[in-house]
């Protein structure tokens, strides 16, 4: 087996690993462990059937060797702290991999309902078990993201939104937020993330109030797995989504902007990869990951698995390839997932 077969295998099958910084629930298409695999950022399903353990800080497969160094993400210290009104820190802000402090600012969406909602998100199931407040103020996640750089190093951060009522879509808000977290660790790159905004002004704001880079994501691009799988996003046509990064490229710069494109949703493979290779011609970055169904969502409940490593690695590799042949890099846009890389094998794969 490849790296990459390796890496793929490990995204869907996981690791018989504890580690102390995972994340359950909340928006996105996995919970997984933070680890770090060969220096890079790695987010895996922790599972103890998995034929995959550690021994040694070296990823085994039975007796076999794979030749892959691992270690798990250390909790980190401003996990201890808390505001002065008694909100842990941790409530607010979390840390994704090694070194990025990520935040959802709104963890409510108007798209929750279950005949609207993403099969694969669990946005608000988070901020029901109490582990996160509805709406984080600038002052607070400013002052989380200056505890954070200091005490446990991080390089980066991500705000990401549940979708407001507003033509902006939440994209004022993260505004707001970038300008206050900036103000307090001036220079840290990060991405803002939001679904198309009715005026595409505001993300020349979100670019004014110091954004690094954006995250528009649309999942898929076949209109029939939308449907099926993102009912209320599918009513944003895949022509906002065009016109909303053909902006953000021209506001942010080529290899600024990215999209997530889920693996496993249902759609042909070679359509997947043609879809992607469009938006590199665009100058969008996109993010292919495989979609590993998280605690609390309708996918899980209704028995959807994640999809064959088989399937993740291929894609990923002729992704990666694509990405390669263009010379666009994950970690050239600095701060978001693309740059992170955990969530996915394209950094692996050569994007």
């Amino acid at each position: 087996m490849s790296v990459v077969d390796i890496r793929a295998d490990l995204a869907v099958r996981g690791v018989n690993l504890a580690a102390p910084v995972t994340r359950h629930k909340g928006a996105g298409p996995s919970d997984d462990g933070h680890l770090v695999v060969d220096g890079a950022n790695a987010a895996i399903p922790l599972d103890p059937e998995s034929p995959y353990t550690v021994r040694d800080g070296r990823v085994h497969k039975g007796t076999l060797d794979l030749g892959l160094s691992v270690e798990a993400v250390r909790r980190p210290r401003f996990y201890d702290l808390e505001t002065a009104d008694g909100i842990p820190y941790r409530q607010i802000a979390l840390l994704h991999g090694k070194d990025v402090l990520a935040s959802t600012v709104v963890q409510t969406c108007v798209r929750y309902a279950e005949d609207q909602r993403c099969r694969f998100c669990a946005i608000e199931e988070s901020l029901r078990a109490g582990a996160t407040v509805a709406a984080k103020t600038p002052a607070q996640l400013a002052e989380v993201a200056e505890a954070a750089v200091r005490l446990d190093g991080v390089r980066q951060m991500v705000l990401t939104t549940g979708t407001t009522k507003g033509p902006d879509r939440g994209a004022k808000t993260l505004a707001r937020c970038v300008r206050a977290v900036l103000a307090a660790v001036p220079g840290l790159p990060v991405q803002v993330q939001i679904e198309p905004p009715g005026d595409l002004g505001v993300l020349a704001e979100l670019k004014e109030a110091g954004a690094t880079s954006i995250g528009i994501h649309v999942e898929s691009l076949d209109d029939d797995v939308r449907k099926h799988w993102l009912p209320g996003k599918s009513t944003v046509p895949l022509a906002e989504y065009e016109a909303a990064w053909d902006e953000a490229v021209r506001v942010f710069g080529w290899n600024q902007v990215s999209t997530y494109l889920l693996i496993g949703l249902g759609e042909d493979p070679d359509d997947l990869v043609a879809g992607a290779a469009r938006l590199i011609e665009r100058g969008v970055y996109p993010f292919v990951v495989p979609m590993r169904p998280m605690l609390g969502t309708l996918a899980r409940r209704d028995g959807a698995v994640a999809p064959p490593a088989s399937l993740v690695a291929d894609v990923t590799r002729r992704v990666g390839q694509l990405l390669h042949a263009a010379g666009m890099r994950g970690a050239d846009q600095q701060a978001g997932c693309a740059a992170c890389g955990a969530c996915s094998v394209l950094s692996t794969a050569g994007g």
